[in-house]
């Protein structure tokens, strides 16, 4: 039944092959350390880093972030690619904490399908919801892990109802568990009619696989207890009649999502989670942009920025724009048009990563994600295409809900405070105003732990002691109009005005009123929240 995947006849058999796709959870749920068996099995990893090890075993591999590893949590979205049997994956790990979500919305723009972790004891969380939002919007398939069922966890069918009246979205089982916590002796596969037992001695082992002819075979009650087997047989019998049997077009369409029950830290039900991924994760799908869609199988190379990262590699100040390829078989050396400055770029030097390992990239396909090294020129939200004059939409910004005053250290270090900033205003990793009245700058972020984040890169990548300090203002919205009204609105509100880092007006605000005296006083301006990337 895996097998079955009407692969689209029109696709070069390169980008057919390709999965592209995000791993979202709510924090803790277990994404680093299924993302770790992921390269396990793919084979780009020799044995999975334990994120509760301590320490250089703890050192997982797509955290790369000195504040990363030490904290044990994902601030910084990471791409990896790797091959699984037949097919090219490319993962993109996502923070799961909510302060760092702007970089997870991001990501979702360049991805066709999100694997969905759960906590088998916490179920549905309040971040799992905000990031499911975000796939909704974007009509992502969604592939769901229930993890930790070696642990004490919540009845399958009352997790499945959470998921389904939660998220609003239907749910097939792939597998079923039988037993959970100190009783969890593994799954039964529905969709192959196996039965799949986890290795508690060796938590890097593939667990067994026994082949089976339905659960009416005798051979059965030789590996699973009578009373857990009774248990198995009654719940999937429920299953089957009351949830929706598996239909691939409704998994790619995103009503339906296939889940699958296992432990990833025991290596267990991951295997057959990949198997999931090669049979109903679409492949590379066309790209939304202005004046047209671009194709996947378009000959013409095309690609767009979704998240810049500087200095992964701290012994060189590089910066590295992640490139999603949304068309054409890219050849190291090609010459693409960079469309916002509508000038010539060679990408000599383009890298595949595996986290922070990188090899240099001779080709690569739609659907593949490489790094290119620059000094700046490429930001987020920039196209680059083999002449024609096309922009990738929908990568959002959104406005900061939280504003401090930054404050360099050392006064005489003022104009390096301003680099380091504006470095980190075009990765995405903050949002930085310029003040019209006064000096300084005024750094907007989404949850608190940035500023710990920027305060700790500044030092680490610049030298450079910094401290946030409180400001009046509590939340910013860009500002459109003709420019004459804009010209006056800026001259009666200059207490107010800053400009971004793109140049364009921000209108700071302290309280709601201010924002409903602007709506009350200003009819012909429009105040917004979200600002798509500058292209």
């Amino acid at each position: 039944m895996l097998d079955a995947r009407p692969n689209r006849p029109d696709l070069p058999a390169e980008i057919a092959r390709r999965r592209t796709f995000a791993i979202i959870s709510h924090p803790d749920a277990g994404k680093t350390t299924l993302t770790e068996k992921f390269l396990l099995y793919g084979g780009a990893i020799q044995m999975a880093g334990q994120v509760r090890a301590k320490g250089e075993a703890r050192r997982t591999r797509s955290d790369y972030m000195q504040m990363e590893k030490d904290r044990g949590i994902s601030v910084s979205a990471s791409a990896m690619s790797f091959d699984y049997k037949d097919f090219r994956f490319n993962l993109v790990d996502t923070p799961g904490h909510s302060d760092f979500s702007e970089d997870t919305y991001r990501t979702l723009t360049a991805v066709d399908a999100a694997i969905m972790v759960i906590d088998g004891a916490k179920g549905v969380e309040s971040q799992t919801r905000k990031l499911f939002e975000v796939c909704r919007l974007r009509d992502l398939p969604i592939l769901t892990f229930c993890n930790k069922m070696d642990r004490e966890s919540r009845d399958s069918f009352e997790i499945i109802d959470e998921i389904q009246e939660n998220l609003a979205i239907d749910v097939t089982p792939a597998s079923w568990p039988i037993g959970m916590g100190q009783d969890f002796l593994g799954c039964y596969d529905l969709l192959r009619d196996r039965l799949e037992l986890m290795d508690r001695a060796d938590r890097n082992r593939v667990a067994e696989s026994i082949e089976i002819e339905g659960l009416d075979d005798p051979k059965l009650a030789e590996h699973v207890p009578a009373q857990l087997l009774e248990k198995l047989r009654e719940e999937v019998e429920m299953a089957r009649e009351l949830l929706p049997a598996l239909d691939l077009q409704a998994v790619q369409e995103g009503h339906l999502t296939p889940i699958w029950f296992g432990s990833a830290i025991n290596s267990f039900g991951v295997k057959e989670l990949m198997d999931g991924i090669g049979a109903y994760a679409p492949e590379p799908q066309p790209a939304r942009a202005e004046p047209r869609q671009i194709a996947p199988e378009e000959s013409r190379v095309s690609g767009f920025v979704f998240k810049v990262q500087a200095n992964m590699d701290p012994k060189h100040r590089d910066r590295v724009a992640f490139v999603r390829l949304a068309s054409g078989h890219f050849r190291r050396g090609m010459k693409l048009l960079h469309v916002r400055s509508k000038k010539p770029m060679t990408v000599s030097a383009p890298v595949l990563f595996l986290a922070s390992d990188r090899e240099l990239a001779e080709e690569a396909w739609a659907g593949d994600i490489i790094g290119i090294p620059n000094h700046g020129q490429l930001r987020i939200g920039d196209t680059l295409t083999e002449g024609e004059a096309l922009r990738v939409t929908g990568i959002p910004s959104f406005a900061p809900e939280l504003l401090q005053a930054a404050r360099a250290g050392d006064p005489m270090k003022a104009k390096h405070l301003e680099k380091a900033l504006m470095q980190f205003a075009e990765e995405g990793a903050a949002k930085v105003f310029k003040p019209v009245v006064g000096s300084g700058f005024i750094v907007g972020v989404v949850g608190a732990l940035q500023f710990d984040v920027l305060a700790s890169r500044i030092e680490l990548e610049y030298g450079l002691p910094v401290r946030f300090e409180p400001t009046q203002f509590t939340s910013a919205r860009w500002v459109s109009g003709d420019k004459a009204t804009l010209e006056r609105f800026a001259n009666a509100n200059k207490q107010h005005m800053a400009t971004d880092n793109d140049g364009d007006m921000v209108y700071l605000t302290r309280l709601q009123w201010d924002i409903d005296r602007v709506a009350r006083d200003w009819p012909d301006l429009r105040l917004s929240d979200t600002k798509e990337m500058q292209v």
